[in-house]
């Protein structure tokens, strides 16, 4: 016969996230066993998370891990704003930051079994985003910054360049946050995505009656504007006119991430 306390179907609730009957039972089945039950119900649990994958988790909150030239970004996904904030939620997302500045970014899977618990407890759909490691090279700067909102990261960034000052790479940095371009190079850009937004402002250009012989000129502009809004080095300087690359004048941003919420 089963042999178990009121106080084990509460702590093993606690623990899971799962209803008192189902935590009961789990206990019951296995014998008052709570590794066994907590194992019962994480497996139970995963397809109730399965079932909850397709709901839009774009909330959630980012992480930033920094020690010397490396540094870490680690994105936990959730559903509400609510769990995003909560002191749990924001500490699994800073205990893998730090797990991938110490041992990279597959290690991260150590970890699936935590958010899977944290999945049951706030019954949303939990999912880890953007996940990376940079290390930079010996002679690169490398600078970082995260921005924080109630309590939470909501975007951070990491800039690797050479060529600059500390503080040039750090405001090139803050920048990033504020424009989230999404690539640094105009040839990261899919050329099908290009051409389809080419053939996008051509058509406009025509329904507005410009004279044919301007539509060249004034697709490649709003060509231009378009890529401003995606290519880091194109981007005007918190909005200014001056270039991102105009400003870093003999330097070099080598690479860039970011990990923003609702992006």
């Amino acid at each position: 016969m089963s042999s178990f306390t009121a106080q084990d179907v509460k702590a093993l609730r606690e623990a899971t996230g799962a209803g008192m009957m189902d935590c009961k039972r789990a206990l019951t089945e296995n014998e008052g066993d709570m590794e066994a039950a907590t194992q019962s119900l994480r497996e139970k649990g995963m397809a109730k998370a399965a079932a909850r994958a397709d709901r839009a988790s774009d909330q959630g909150t980012v992480a930033l891990a920094v020690d010397g030239n490396a540094a870490a970004i680690v994105e936990l996904r959730c559903e509400t704003d609510f769990s995003a904030k909560a002191e749990d939620f924001t500490t699994l997302a800073g205990e893998l930051a730090q797990l991938v500045l110490s041992n990279g970014e597959g290690s991260v899977g150590a970890r699936e079994a935590a958010i899977e618990d944290l999945s049951l407890a706030k019954k949303e759909n939990v999912r880890l985003g953007t996940v990376v490691r940079v290390q930079a090279a010996d002679g690169h700067i490398l600078d970082t910054y995260l921005h924080t909102q109630d309590g939470r990261g909501t975007s951070a960034v990491v800039v690797e360049a050479r060529g600059v000052t500390q503080e040039m790479a750090h405001e090139v940095a803050l920048h990033i946050a504020f424009a989230k371009p999404s690539v640094l190079h105009r040839d990261e850009v899919d050329p099908e995505e290009v051409e389809r937004e080419r053939v996008a402002l051509t058509e406009m250009t025509k329904a507005e009656g410009k004279p044919e012989q301007a539509w060249d000129k004034i697709v490649s502009g709003r060509l231009r504007a378009w890529y401003a809004e995606r290519v880091l080095l194109e981007q005007g300087m918190f909005g200014e006119k001056e270039t991102v690359e105009s400003r870093l004048g003999d330097g070099e941003i080598v690479r860039f991430h970011l990990a923003a919420i609702g992006s």
